[in-house]
């Protein structure tokens, strides 16, 4: 299978709400290769769609590091925003 038909198949489970799967492929993409940022990207996906979005801005950052021009630079700036909106005091968690 190829890295694009992985990346698919985490984007579908999350699209199905099967986190916690989508999880598992991500971190076995990832545990093989750190390197790739659209993994932490997805990765990010994951944890924003379980509203953890400290953790969800730590995997955007972290593919924003791999590659500047990630879609993980919009994402992340969403999650922010979004904390802005409801409780800055989730910064200090």
């Amino acid at each position: 299978m190829t890295i694009e038909e992985r990346y698919n198949e985490v984007r579908t489970l999350i699209s199905n709400e099967k986190v916690e799967e989508a999880m598992e492929k991500v971190d076995e993409i990832i545990f093989q290769d750190s390197s790739l940022d659209m993994a932490h990207y997805l990765k990010g996906n994951i944890y924003r769609k379980k509203q953890d979005w400290q953790k969800a801005i730590n995997s955007y950052s972290q593919a924003i590091e791999l590659n500047p021009l990630s879609p993980a630079n919009d994402a992340r700036r969403m999650c922010i925003e979004i904390l802005n909106f409801f409780n800055t005091d989730m910064y200090n968690h």
